[in-house]
């Protein structure tokens, strides 16, 4: 039997921390450490407290985000690899009034989707895209990425990744800073609570973007992934910190009211 201090200790946690109504009450399939569960989270909550559930449509597409249908408690719509884009496009077009947001990841968004986002970008749609970077192909074996760093090593850079045979990584949000149609362009990390915190906040502004019908609103997010980089959990935090943050800078490159007219 339970004494009466441990029935008011549950309470007061179910009060304080409990399931979202936008994530479904089923269990994570994500790799222990992975941050796509704590990105998942920060969206549902984002979404409850805006109230906008009942008009929220999510894309996801091939690759670790596409679980991502199995865990949310709205409409999802799962797409062809590096189309979210487009798909986006249509359904905010023909449903105006509804909240529309893409999940993409590096391989996705940076590879074969690297067209569809730019050019979405560049006509200003009004869509919200969380871009998340963990600088790998997630779920297909680890192999290099666009965003996959120098010296990095992968499946397919055994020796490290080397700007002469593989290119350099691509900086998106800086990239699509620069479009005129792009209204809110930030990158930010997970490694810390602090960073975490910060996370949730700007997750919250790229949807405010959109309800406040203005234009392309993109949130690039530095997640860890130790299966792949051959890390622990703990590691790998300390591993965005001390290599990803030196690439790609957590901060806001660009944030203007951009409406139609």
């Amino acid at each position: 039997m339970k004494n009466i201090l441990e029935v008011q200790l549950e309470r007061q946690m179910e009060q304080v921390f409990k399931r979202p109504e936008s994530l479904k009450r089923v269990h994570f399939r994500y790799c222990p450490g992975c941050g796509h569960s704590i990105i998942h989270r920060m969206i549902a909550e984002c979404i409850d407290e805006l109230g906008i559930r009942e008009r929220v449509i999510g894309i996801a597409p091939v690759g670790c985000a596409v679980y991502a249908y199995d865990y949310f408690n709205f409409d999802m719509i799962e797409c062809a690899h590096g189309r979210p884009p487009a798909v986006a496009t249509a359904i905010k077009r023909v449903n105006p009034d509804n909240i529309v947001f893409s999940y993409q990841g590096d391989g996705d968004l940076a590879a074969i989707g690297m067209g569809e986002i730019v050019h979405a970008a560049a006509r200003g749609e009004k869509l919200s895209v969380f871009f998340i970077n963990n600088a790998t192909y997630g779920m297909t074996g680890g192999q290099m990425a666009p965003t996959t760093l120098l010296k990095q090593h992968t499946t397919t850079t055994t020796r490290g990744r080397m700007a002469n045979t593989d290119g350099y990584p691509l900086r998106i949000a800086e990239l699509l800073a620069t479009l005129e149609g792009v209204s809110f362009a930030a990158r930010t990390a997970l490694n810390d609570i602090k960073n975490v915190i910060k996370t949730k906040q700007l997750v919250r502004k790229v949807f405010e973007k959109q309800i406040n019908g203005e234009g392309f609103s993109f949130l690039e997010i530095l997640s860890p992934c130790p299966t792949d980089w051959h890390l622990s959990p703990v590691d790998s935090l300390k591993w965005i910190e001390t290599e990803m943050m030196k690439v790609y800078e957590a901060r806001i490159f660009k944030d203007t009211q951009q409406k139609d007219g």
